[in-house]
């Protein structure tokens, strides 16, 4: 059976339709009689997801043996993988296993963090550590953050494994798998990428990975809108403002007072804007948007989206666009918000001490230092210290090669006809920029698509369409085929 044929019979066979490829969540198949693959896959996702991987009581050491087992179970051999574990962190640990190629080509690598955000019992509808599914999604920390994409890569790296056995995959490179800790605490002494990248940099030295922050968006009917391949990631950087002052008796208040200082700086800040800057990645995200929705129900989008791409741009466009979501601002400018304070000692004294903490998402290719400057310049009050908080990973945008672009539109041509792929750069972080700062070019492309409001990723009962698990699933495996051969 061809490709084409065999994923449309595939994504049929796991949403329980015999018509219609895309449908609501709520009509996906019950476990039991999922296909093989499937199967298997969810049982690892549950496996995964029931290991508590918080960084207060978790333990990625154990879900990473618990992974290394799957694999062991799918024929993997012992000196084929390894879990990593970094000095002082007994439960930071990191699995890393091969699948051999030829090795013409260097190799492939499929990243996924396995830590997850802390979840309280108390605050979610259903047990946080429990994969829940229900009127088709499913719930728990981590389904979509980041486990749904190490499961997928655990099951089809065993898939893989089997295909070589019977002669039905030869590929030509190394397939790596990198499952990774504390991902979510940045560039922290047990990040698994920073602590691999440093000290078993062979182990993961790859041309391409695959990672979280791309993905596909449906509309509100659960119909696909377009699909997104990340690359490149905003730089983050925390920069502490302060504003010292000898204080006093609050019954005899003076002008000079350390909170009035740091509410007039933060004011400020309030109604600076950055300047507008497109990128390539930015730029070809833009131009696809305005295609797609030129024949959506708003056509005056595409026309404003068209407006910024001008020489000079159509700013009045871009407030337009930043009205209908503030993620179109943070795709084209530097943004610097306040987003902590702490000030004053007692309720009767004259603060000594007020500070606030500013978070910049800084677009690629602008220099901290810069951005730095641009604070001190816009407060102009020398009573404020701007200090920057730790040093930001500053990484170049990864070239979208016409191997990679091709390979993905190919594959979502296939099983979602008509969708569009969309380069993309977040305004979040992942651990792509620890290794796009090292010459390794990494891309979030999942095959994942997700309902308009998100999935809730680090918020309460967070969620994942259950037809977009099994979909990313086959995505995943046919793009790991085509880049592996």
């Amino acid at each position: 059976m061809s490709r084409t044929k065999w994923i449309g019979t595939f994504v049929l066979n796991v949403i329980g339709l015999t018509a219609i490829a895309i449908g609501s969540p709520a009509l996906a198949q019950s476990p039991a009689t999922l296909p093989p693959h499937d199967k298997l896959l969810r049982e690892i996702y549950q496996e995964l997801i029931e290991i508590n991987t918080t960084d207060s009581v978790g333990d990625c050491t154990e879900a990473s043996r618990a992974m290394a087992a799957r694999l062991k179970a799918g024929g993997y051999t012992d000196d084929e993988m390894q879990v990593i574990v970094p000095p002082g962190g007994p439960k930071k640990g990191n699995l890393v296993a091969r699948l051999k190629g030829t090795g013409a080509k260097k190799p492939l690598m499929l990243l996924a963090h396995i830590d997850v955000v802390e979840a309280r019992r108390e605050d979610w509808v259903r047990d946080p550590f429990k994969l829940i599914e229900e009127d088709g999604y499913f719930y728990a920390r981590g389904v979509s953050d980041d486990k749904a994409m190490a499961a997928i890569h655990v099951s089809n790296m065993i898939r893989y494994k089997q295909e070589m056995r019977t002669g039905k995959f030869a590929p030509a490179r190394d397939i790596i798998l990198a499952l990774t800790c504390d991902e979510e605490h940045g560039d922290s002494k047990f990040n698994g990428v920073v602590h691999l990248l440093k000290n078993h940099r062979n182990l993961i030295d790859a041309e391409i990975v695959i990672n979280e922050g791309g993905g596909g968006v449906m509309d509100r009917n659960g119909k696909p809108q377009f699909h997104a391949i990340q690359a490149g990631e905003k730089i983050f950087q925390n920069f502490q403002l302060e504003v010292t002052n000898p204080g006093g008796h609050s019954s005899a208040p003076k002008r000079d007072n350390a909170i009035y200082h740091l509410a007039e700086a933060l004011s400020k800040l309030s109604k600076f804007e950055f300047p507008f800057k497109l990128s390539p990645i930015t730029r070809a995200y833009f131009e696809r948007r305005a295609a797609m929705e030129s024949n959506g129900p708003s056509p005056s989008i595409a026309a404003d989206m068209r407006g910024i791409l001008k020489e000079p741009p159509d700013l009045r466009a871009m407030e337009r666009l930043t009205g209908l979501s503030p993620t179109y601002n943070a795709a084209v400018r530097t943004t610097c918000v306040a987003t902590m304070v702490d000030a004053g000692h007692a309720s009767n004294a004259l603060p000594q001490r007020a500070r606030a903490t500013v978070n910049c998402r800084i677009l690629p290719g602008e220099k901290v230092t810069d951005i730095q400057a641009t604070l001190t310049r816009v407060i102009a009050d020398a009573r404020v210290s701007i200090t920057a908080m730790g040093n930001a990973t500053e990484a170049a945008l990864p070239p979208l090669t016409p191997e990679l672009m091709k390979a993905v539109e190919s594959i979502t041509a296939d099983m979602w006809p008509g969708v569009p792929v969309i380069p993309s750069m977040i305004a979040g972080g992942t651990d792509g920029r620890f290794l796009n700062n090292a010459g390794i070019w990494t891309y979030g492309i999942s095959g994942i698509f997700t309902p308009p409001e998100g999935s809730n990723a680090h918020g309460l009962n967070e969620k994942l369409p259950v037809k977009s698990l099994y979909e990313g699933h086959t995505f995943l495996y046919w793009l790991g085929k085509r880049l592996g051969a």
